[in-house]
């Protein structure tokens, strides 16, 4: 399989959940801004949309939207128990993914580090972030995972909280989520993660700054 990804971007996610079900991918990486993969050709003439992650399967399928193929690396290898079979389990897990992906990700990140965003969506995005990061840390107190154990929906919900301290949101006021950011990032795959596209990203930073 091919992982396209962006060093710290919402693909971090998939990276995370491949390590923790000890599958085997390829890892391409994907500029940022320019859209350009790392041997200088276009991204989006792999996908249009020009988004991370995107995941080309081993039969030559393309996957697109990070919960969508968060299942699909669970469901490889079920044993690694990163997603639910089925049941009102599954539909649990697809809840919080949702709620990473729309009320986080898209809701509050989005508007926050886009350069077309105005003052006044990165306002409003601060504001609605208060309530939403209220439920999450609500839900985290006294649980150690968002369901029974860890699954693919803590892999992305770690990822976005990783965000925070760049868009200058202080999780002191939500200690629930605070330890919960920590413990996840002491798990062997997640720090395996985030060692290796660390110093990506900050070439990247460096590269952009330079340019």
């Amino acid at each position: 399989m091919d992982l396209y990804f962006s060093p710290l971007a919402c693909s971090l996610a998939t990276r995370i959940a491949l390590y923790e079900s000890d599958t085997p991918a390829n890892y391409i990486r994907v500029d940022r801004l320019s859209k350009k993969i790392e041997d200088g050709s276009d991204y989006y003439a792999v996908n249009p949309m020009g988004q991370v992650p995107m995941l080309r399967t081993d039969s030559g399928e393309q996957l697109t939207e990070t919960s969508a193929i968060l299942q699909y690396v669970a469901d490889l290898n079920e044993d690694a128990g990163l997603a639910p079979k089925s049941g009102l389990e599954r539909y649990r897990l697809q809840q919080w993914l949702n709620f990473i992906t729309t009320e986080l990700h898209k809701a509050i990140f989005y508007p926050l580090f886009s350069p077309d965003s105005n003052e006044g969506a990165k306002a409003f995005a601060l504001h609605v972030a208060e309530k939403r990061f209220d439920y999450a840390d609500k839900h985290l107190s006294g649980r150690e995972f968002l369901l029974d154990r860890f699954t693919v929906a803590d892999a992305y919900l770690t990822t976005v909280l990783g965000w925070t301290r760049a868009v200058g949101i202080d999780l002191d006021r939500w200690p629930a989520l605070k330890a919960y950011v920590s413990r996840m990032r002491a798990r062997p795959a997640v720090a395996k993660a985030l060692a290796e596209e660390y110093p990506l990203y900050e070439a990247q930073t460096a590269r952009q700054g330079a340019a």
